[in-house]
């Protein structure tokens, strides 16, 4: 292998348990595999538990055709963990993060594993979002991120400044950050800080590199007094760490935590409110 082809080799990280959908794990693996202009060298696929027959089908088969590495837990621990060792198992440097239901567009990896290699200063770069529910054909809306460091940083004391399934990222960046670690519902947003904090680079870049599967229950599962304590949780923990003052997590408190409690109208106008 040649220098150049060995500087843009990397590892793809996804996880999956067994409520997912085949079809839907089936499209994303097409998507990172059969339809990209930069091919992963593995494929590492954390079995977060036992999984459904169908979904081992759907990994047995795109085994016979890609370098996949399967990483087996003796049962669902969630989100968290699933990732720590599945980047643990990764052999590359290199590592990019891809949701079980979500689809790449077929020039996301070349695009960003050259911005790493070609931009060492930089420990992760994401991008846009076009988001769906069924087909790639009907985007519902789209997740515009900041572009730049210092926006990034800024944006991340209100938001969560990065689309977690688009992300690229230098594997000893995030191991140095304490890698991956159990917080339901803000395993990426709490890494990012940690790395923040550690001095990692962060970039976006301004295109919608992934189709984001979201789901008629996406605000479901983002409401209710269990993730408004964890919110409340995650700001306490920012403020613990010296990432936002006192003011910020008052304000925190009143525009994120709060309308975790509101009934789905409600949550559904303070998302759309907050993307304009």
């Amino acid at each position: 292998m040649d220098q150049t082809k060995r500087n843009l080799s990397f590892s793809v990280l996804l996880s999956v348990y067994y409520k997912e959908k085949p079809e839907y794990l089936s499209s994303a693996l097409e998507s990172i595999w059969k339809n990209q202009t930069l091919k992963p060298k593995e494929i590492v696929i954390v079995k977060d538990g036992p999984l459904s027959d169908e979904l081992d089908h759907v990994i047995d088969a795109f085994s016979t055709i890609a370098p996949i590495k399967c990483v087996s837990l003796d049962k669902n621990y969630g989100l968290g963990i699933a990732l720590a060792k599945g980047l643990e198992a990764c052999s590359n440097e290199i590592v990019a993060r891809m949701d079980s239901d979500d689809i790449a567009q077929p020039d996301r990896f070349e695009k960003q594993v050259k911005f790493l290699v070609e931009h060492p200063k930089y420990d992760v770069v994401g991008s846009n979002i076009a988001e769906f529910n069924q087909s790639i054909n009907d985007i519902v809306s789209f997740r515009k991120v900041p572009e730049q460091a210092n926006e990034i940083t800024s944006f991340a004391k209100r938001r969560n400044p990065m689309n977690h399934m688009t992300i690229v990222f230098r594997r000893r960046a995030v191991l140095d950050a304490g890698n991956y670690v159990p917080f339901l519902g803000y395993e990426d947003y709490y890494l990012w800080v940690r790395m923040f904090r550690n001095g990692s680079k962060f970039y976006n870049l301004q295109e919608n590199l992934v189709f984001a599967r979201i789901g008629n229950d996406m605000l479901v599962r983002r409401q209710g007094i269990n993730f408004f304590f964890q919110e409340l949780k995650l700001q306490k923990e920012f403020r613990r760490i010296g990432f936002i003052n006192r003011f910020d997590y008052m304000l925190n408190l009143l525009f994120r935590a709060t309308p975790r409690l509101f009934p789905i109208w409600g949550l559904k106008y303070v998302y759309k409110t907050l993307r304009k």
